[in-house]
Parts: C-alpha cells; sequence; structure tokens
C-alpha cells in the first residue's frame, strides 16, 4: 500500500516537460488498442524529424551562423576608418571587440539554461531579432558617441550568445557518429567563411559608399531574412533520441549539478582550454591582422598614411579572401585527417587538434616578422597559419557532444563560450592593443608598426600552449566518451515514473521497494 500511494505522490517540484516546447510528448504506443496515428509515430526519425528536413535544418543553422560571423568582423574590416573617424588609439580600437565578446560571453550560460530545459528555435529566433536590430542602430553613431559604438556592439552579443550556444546542440540531435561530424563541418565552414566575408563586404561596401556606416547595415537585412526561416523551416528534435536515449528517460539535474559534472569531465576541460588558446589567436588577428599589414605598406612606403577617410582597405579585402580559402581547406582537412586517424586511434581528435595549433604557431610567427620585408611572403605563412589554426573548429566542437550527456550540452556549450572568451578573445584585441600603445617610443608610422608587430608576436607562445592541451585531452577522451555514450543516473538522481501519459520525476527516497 505504502508503495503505490508512494509511486502516486509525485515531487512537486519536479520539472516536468518545459513548456514552449514542440518536441513530440507522446510516450509512445505499446499499449494495446492504439490508433493508427500512434503506430506511424514509431515509424518516424528518432528525433521527431524527417531526414529532409534535418538537411534543410543544418543549411539554415549555418547560414545564419555565417551572418554571425560576418558582422563580428564587419568592424574590422573598416578598422582604418573607425580609428581614423573617432579618433582613437589602439586600445580604444582593442574595446570594439572586447565589449562584444564579454557579453556574448556572460549571456552564454543564460542561453545554455534555457537551450537545455525549453524550446530553442523560439530562443534562437529571439535572439537574432534582437542582434539584427542592434546592429543596424550601431551604424548611425556620429563622431562624439563612441560610447554609444561600443554600447551597441556590447548588445550585439546578447542575440549571437542566444544562438551559438544552442546552435549545435540541434544539429547533435539530428545526427549521430560520422554523420554528426559531417554536419557539423559543414555547420563550422561558416566560421572562417562568414569572417572573411565580414572583411570582403566591409571593405567593398565602405569603397562604393564610401562611409564605413554603410559596412554595418548589410547583415541586419539578411538577419530578417535568418529568422523567417528559423521559424518556418527549422523544427524542433527531440533532446538525446537519436542516440536511442529518448529525452523522457535522461534526467535534467540541477545548473549546479551540471556543472559539478562538467568540472569532473578532464576530456572537457583541457579540451576548453585548447579551444581558448584558438580563440585567443583568433581574436587578437581577427582584429588586427588587417590593421598590422596596413601600417606594414604605410611603413615601407608601398601606401600612403590615412588622414581622411575613407582608408584604403585593400588589405581587409585580402585578409578576408585568405580567410575564406584557409577556413574552407582548414576545417575540411581537419575533419578528414581526424576520420582517417580514428580508423587507428580513438585518440584521433585530440591529436589532430594539438596537430593544428602547433603547426599554425610557426608559421604566424614567420607571418609577422616577414611583414616589413616581403608582403607575398607574409600572405602566404598568414594562409598555412590560419589553415592549420581552422583545423580545429569542428573537431573540438564534436569532442563536446560525445564526451557530454544530451541533456547538458548546451550547459556545456555554454560554459565552454565563457571561459574560451574569457581567457581568449575577450581580452586579447584589447590587450594587444594596450600592449602596442605601451611599446610605442614614438608617433611615427615605423613605431605605430613595429609596437603592433611586437605585441602580436604573443600569439605563436599562445598556440603553443593550446596544443599542449589538446595533448593532455587525448589521454583522457577515451575513458570520458564511453563514460558519456553508458551514463545512467546514479542513486540520488530523480528517476521517471509514468504519470496520465507523461513522464514525471520523482526523488529516489519516495519510491518504496
Amino acid at each position: 500500500m505504502s508503495t503505490s500511494a508512494s509511486l502516486q505522490r509525485p515531487d512537486p517540484t519536479s520539472d516536468t516537460t518545459p513548456f514552449f516546447s514542440d518536441d513530440n510528448e507522446a510516450e509512445g504506443s505499446g499499449e494495446p488498442g492504439a490508433g493508427p496515428s500512434q503506430r506511424r509515430e514509431v515509424e518516424e526519425p528518432a528525433s521527431g524529424v524527417s531526414s529532409m528536413r534535418s538537411v534543410f535544418t543544418v543549411i539554415v543553422l549555418c547560414f545564419i551562423n555565417l551572418l554571425n560571423y560576418m558582422d563580428r568582423f564587419t568592424v574590422a574590416g573598416v578598422l582604418p576608418d573607425i580609428e581614423q573617424y573617432f579618433g582613437i588609439n589602439d586600445g580604444k580600437s582593442g574595446l570594439l571587440q572586447t565589449v562584444f565578446i564579454c557579453s556574448y560571453m556572460f549571456l552564454a550560460p543564460v542561453f545554455g539554461y534555457l537551450g537545455d530545459r525549453y524550446n530553442r528555435k523560439v530562443i534562437m529566433s529571439v535572439g537574432i531579432g534582437f542582434w539584427s536590430a542592434v546592429t543596424l542602430a550601431s551604424s548611425y553613431m556620429a563622431r562624439e558617441y563612441f560610447w554609444l559604438l561600443l554600447l551597441t556592439r556590447g548588445l550585439v552579443g546578447v542575440g549571437e550568445a542566444s544562438y551559438s550556444t544552442i546552435a549545435p546542440t540541434i544539429i547533435a540531435d539530428l545526427y549521430v557518429k560520422e554523420r554528426r561530424t559531417q554536419m557539423l563541418s559543414v555547420f563550422y565552414f561558416a566560421i572562417p567563411v562568414g569572417s572573411g566575408l565580414g572583411y570582403i563586404v566591409g571593405s567593398k561596401v565602405d569603397d562604393i559608399a564610401g562611409d564605413w556606416h554603410w559596412a554595418l547595415r548589410v547583415t541586419p537585412a539578411l538577419g530578417l531574412v535568418a529568422v523567417v526561416l528559423l521559424l518556418f523551416v527549422v523544427k524542433e528534435p527531440k533532446r538525446g533520441a537519436i542516440e536511442a536515449r529518448p529525452e523522457h528517460t535522461l534526467q535534467r539535474t540541477s545548473w549546479l549539478g551540471d556543472m559539478k559534472a562538467l568540472c569532473r569531465n578532464p576530456s572537457f576541460v583541457l579540451s576548453t582550454f585548447g579551444f581558448t588558446a584558438v580563440a585567443f589567436v583568433t581574436g587578437s588577428l581577427a582584429l588586427w591582422a588587417p590593421a598590422f599589414l596596413f601600417r606594414a605598406a604605410v611603413f615601407t612606403g608601398e601606401r600612403p598614411p590615412c588622414v581622411k577617410g575613407p582608408c584604403d582597405t585593400s588589405d581587409s579585402l585580402y585578409f578576408g579572401i585568405i580567410t575564406v580559402v584557409s577556413g574552407i581547406l582548414g576545417v575540411a582537412s581537419g575533419a578528414e585527417v581526424s576520420r582517417r586517424l580514428r580508423l587507428r586511434t580513438p585518440r584521433a581528435d585530440p591529436l589532430v587538434c594539438a596537430l593544428g595549433l602547433l603547426l599554425s604557431a610557426p608559421f604566424l610567427y614567420l607571418a609577422i616578422v616577414f611583414a616589413q620585408a616581403s608582403p607575398i611572403a607574409t600572405y602566404v605563412f598568414i594562409f598555412l597559419g590560419e589553415t592549420f589554426l581552422s583545423m580545429n573548429w569542428a573537431i573540438v566542437a564534436d569532442i563536446l557532444l560525445y564526451v557530454v550527456v544530451p541533456t547538458r550540452r548546451a550547459t556545456a556549450e555554454a560554459f565552454q563560450i565563457v571561459l574560451s572568451h574569457l581567457l581568449g578573445d575577450a581580452g586579447s584585441p584589447y590587450l594587444i592593443g594596450v600592449v602596442s600603445d605601451s611599446l610605442k617610443q614614438t608617433d611615427s608610422y615605423l613605431w605605430q608598426f613595429r609596437s603592433l608587430q611586437l605585441s602580436l608576436l604573443t600569439c605563436s607562445f599562445v598556440a603553443v600552449g593550446g596544443g599542449a592541451f589538446f595533448l593532455a585531452t587525448a589521454l583522457f577522451i577515451e575513458k570520458d566518451r564511453q563514460r558519456a555514450t553508458n551514463y545512467t543516473p546514479s542513486d540520488d538522481e530523480p528517476i521517471v515514473v509514468p504519470k496520465s501519459g507523461r513522464s514525471a520525476r520523482v526523488p529516489v527516497s519516495n519510491v518504496l521497494i
């Protein structure tokens, strides 16, 4: 009697199926008398999304990711114009990227928490709409309102955090194993391609319009298209169902419990530190490489200095093209090398990430050193360095998804975003700018170039450190992947009992055996 009474008394505080969810909530229909609709449900893909719609979903998510990175690096593409327009130094220029990254990383845990519990499509749609509106507003700043430009760039991080934290978890709920790696590679192609297009679009629109403000008005219009596609094409998949563990058999623990579990996961923690080095290097180069190349050309006499806008943005155009091509080659080669190496060792993913960082370091060093001697050699070394650096993008995301259980993935994405940006590209653009200002002995063209050159050399040493973290990840990756694959709730976690056709969570202590 006590047993049946206990089973009927679920914990009133238990977390039932979240509102704002379009997941299919039916429990299945092994019961006699199941209707035709229930029988058809069994024939649906485990994720609840057809294979064709899954492909379209990845395409839409990739398009939005491309827009995210286009917007992020359009500012870097017209940075010389912005510096001249507002009359700011290197330190303040670095703040443009830093305030955006700080907003982005501090809000990522909020959206990670929401993304593990509520409808991900709705969250992303609202965030992208907000991001587009704020980006458009930032294109109307007058000379005396540089602080307002900083504020709007910070608010752009709200929208991007709502998307970047959640989108990979949707792909993870649509595909598994090799197919997931392939789709993540497609998704992360958008990072280098979008970044490069940001430089290209920014520089060309600036040249055509003769005003850098117009460069910031391209992505907001495309952002509205992205919201429409997201609402009408993307369908929310069932969390974890594709991995033969439907959502109602996986227990959501508290946020604190999730964080404790993630901190006890060495593969996740070490790969996050390795990715932090990637973020530091890419963040520094993304903002400062075009300006550095422009200063090198001014120092060698190849280009006139920028006294009155619009400035010569050809270096941004060239750097953008290099970023697109090297990014495509890097992401594709990283995924392919990892796929082939997995046939020989289960530690392939972290080893490929380590190889990419360790190989990028000397080429980036040579690119910075050769800047005043040979522009062609500089571009070649930048191309090689960025290609090896881009090998990490899709693989790091894949590592996170297979060493973390489905109900913690958005939280894990958020944690990785916070840590990698906090210690990586949140501070690196500003740090490079401050170090550059401190090294200047005079305000001559020589020292404008030389001080920035010396400060950028830091990137090579950080890349080596990141490679070491990925080598350490390889020591734990097999054990952590197996633990996530065979995950079962511990005795002190709630179990699921059926109640009125739904799953209700009841603490173990309430069930008498």
